[in-house]
């Protein structure tokens, strides 16, 4: 995500910067300054390169001498498949240097330079120490990317670029009006992942009502299987499938009035239905032991050796847990489930939206050849070689026929074509990180899940920091068109 970004079980993890102290308000969150000063217009910048000229296979005008800085998360998704779009880049523009680099600490390694007003020119602003980007936004730190998207595609000059894009993906790069900050790269499917030999075992379908769910983890554990696991420590990952379910239990308003954060938006009956639905799970002991202490990795270690059914996640997890999902397992994803035939959406309604947000600085020496990067990483060639190295895929618009889709990536596929139009993206991930991240999942779903408080008390506390960061006049407000 901006914040579903992916990474490594190496090093820091994407998660490890927010400790559970922090999120409970005992200390002060040290990445927050980070932030605002990363975010700071402070330095005199850095001198721009020439325009080039504008010609049929450079319309975004690239000074073709110009050397181009592109700095890559290295997380789930790696690094081979930037590393692929560089080379054509370099075959481009033979006469640029460009040069590249990955790095898990994005905000710590940027976040001098672009108070000094030297940011590289592509940014991949994910991880653990993903810059705000509704900070970034709001500060006036970015390029409005409106030039990419109204450019020829790498592919047919006929086609503008942003008419070879996914469904929101250009609508989730706006904040406020028209410009486009932000170019989410990868589209990821959130949902309820599971094994469909472990369900074929229990001989049960995936169940679409929550009097099945919670049936199905009642036999489960009479056969000594949890019925969910999450990462426990990172509970931010538990409304991947809880906040489309509340969009299915009491339809897409609701949602949008938790985004807005409009007044007792937490308050809606949906929302009180659903935090008690998945209070069941904890109450009925259908979480695996253990849970809240496991972090993102264990917890999926232990859902792909069979100790869970169900965990909620988003597409990246195929590749990110290549290693120890078996062969035979059968990995499949679906929509939540609901809470009867009353609720607003059908079954089916899911989550779907962009991830991995690539942002060309304001001050970037090279915008256009940032820019130009992202063109080249948005042709079909580039899609289909980033989809069948990661097993994901892309915000173009195709770039699946020829590949065999591995299981979840097609399960993936079949998921938002049952979807159609009942695809939610709710935006507090982008727009309010720290809400969303330590607040609403650490310090609320986290504590609610982990029996420490009731649904009605979590409601009531997540209520209330909604209502503080509607009424912090530091933070840029954002609101649904």
């Amino acid at each position: 995500m901006g914040s579903t970004a992916h990474h490594r079980a190496e090093g820091v993890g994407r998660r490890d910067l927010i400790k559970r102290s922090a999120a409970l308000g005992l200390i002060a969150t040290p990445g927050m300054g980070l932030l605002s000063a990363c975010a700071s217009s402070g330095g005199d910048g850095q001198d721009k390169a020439e325009q080039g000229k504008k010609t049929a296979k450079n319309p975004l005008g690239v000074n073709d001498t110009a050397g181009l800085e592109f700095v890559l998360f290295d997380g789930g998704f790696g690094k081979e498949y930037a590393e692929d779009a560089v080379k054509i880049y370099e075959h481009d523009f033979p006469k640029a240097k460009v040069k590249f680099a990955a790095t898990q600490k994005i905000q710590s390694t940027l976040q001098p330079r672009f108070n000094q007003g030297t940011p590289p020119d592509l940014i991949d602003n994910s991880g653990a120490e993903q810059m705000d980007m509704g900070v970034l936004v709001g500060k006036n730190q970015l390029t409005d990317l409106t030039a990419l998207l109204d450019a020829p595609s790498y592919d047919d000059p006929g086609k503008k670029v942003r008419d070879a894009l996914r469904p929101g993906i250009v609508e989730m790069g706006q904040f406020d009006g028209d410009p486009v900050w932000i170019l989410y790269y990868a589209y990821t499917v959130y949902g309820v992942w599971y094994s469909q030999k472990a369900l074929d075992s229990l001989d049960a379908a995936y169940p679409e009502t929550w009097d099945d769910m919670l049936a199905l983890c009642a036999k489960a554990k009479k056969k000594g299987i949890a019925g969910w696991t999450y990462a426990g420590k990172y509970p931010y990952y538990i409304p991947f499938s809880l906040y489309p379910m509340i969009g299915k239990v009491g339809g897409r308003d609701v949602l949008d009035a938790i985004d807005n954060l409009e007044p007792n938006a937490w308050k809606h009956p949906a929302v009180k239905a659903c935090f008690e639905a998945y209070y069941e799970l904890y109450k009925k002991g259908y979480i695996l032991q253990g849970t809240p202490g496991l972090d993102h990795i264990q917890s999926q270690t232990a859902w792909a050796k069979g100790k869970a059914l169900f965990l909620p996640n988003g597409s990246w997890v195929e590749n990110e847990s290549a290693n120890v999902i078996p062969s035979d397992f059968g990995l499949a994803v679906s929509a939540p489930s609901g809470l009867d035939t009353s609720d607003k959406l059908p079954f089916g309604t899911i989550w779907a939206s962009g991830g991995e947000p690539f942002i060309v600085p304001a001050k970037a020496k090279n915008a256009e050849g940032g820019m130009e990067q992202l063109r080249i990483m948005l042709s079909e060639a580039s899609s289909k070689n980033f989809t069948a190295k990661v097993k994901s895929l892309t915000a173009f618009n195709g770039g699946t026929s020829g590949i065999t889709l591995t299981p979840g990536l097609k399960s993936g596929v079949a998921a938002l074509e049952k979807a159609g139009s009942n695809v939610v993206n709710p935006r507090l991930q982008d727009w309010y990180v720290q809400l969303q991240k330590e607040k609403i999942g650490v310090s609320g779903l986290g504590e609610m899940m982990a029996g420490r408080l009731t649904p009605a008390e979590a409601i009531k506390k997540i209520q209330a920091f909604a209502d503080e960061a509607a009424k912090d006049s530091s933070i840029k407000h954002y609101k649904h068109q």
